[in-house]
């Protein structure tokens, strides 16, 4: 995998924040203050940016005709097809860090939202009698709040 592209990747996702690239599974991971916002990753085509989404934000990159991450696996004999959370980015978008910079924003938004989850489930399991609020908020809306309030202190 190139360290160029990697690089070129990190430097079109800056306005999520400073970017770091590390080679993760035979790609590399890109993430900002340690969450996950895309990966790099070869599937048979090509070098090609993988950003972060979830069901919330699924429907923007259909719209822009991105195609979902999947690939092929092989466990006992029997072969699946496994899809992650994560699109490829728009085309257009490759061209520059403005082009870029919506679709960022909507990537650091969903890893910042994991991130909460993640906290959440984190909270419930070392206070387990503080457990059924804690999975009241990973349920709610409490986390997308953390999440958004996570990215406008980037703006």
């Amino acid at each position: 995998m190139n360290k160029d592209f990697a690089n070129y990747c990190c430097e079109l996702l800056s306005s999520a924040g400073p970017c770091v690239a590390r080679r993760m599974f035979g790609g590399w991971g890109v993430s900002v203050d340690g969450m996950s916002i895309a990966i790099i990753a070869d599937l048979g085509a090509g070098e090609k940016l993988w950003m972060k989404a979830d069901e919330d934000t699924r429907a923007p990159w259909v719209a822009a005709g991105c195609a979902r991450f999947t690939y092929t696996a092989t466990k006992k004999g029997v072969t699946y097809n496994m899809g992650m959370n994560y699109y490829s980015a728009p085309e257009d978008a490759m061209d520059s860090p403005d082009a870029m910079r919506p679709w960022a924003r909507l990537a650091l938004e969903c890893a910042a939202k994991a991130m909460a989850v993640r906290l959440a489930r984190r909270v419930a399991k070392a206070q387990p009698s503080k457990s059924k609020a804690a999975k009241k908020a990973v349920k709610d809306k409490d986390v997308k709040v953390v999440a958004k309030k996570s990215v406008k202190q980037r703006d």
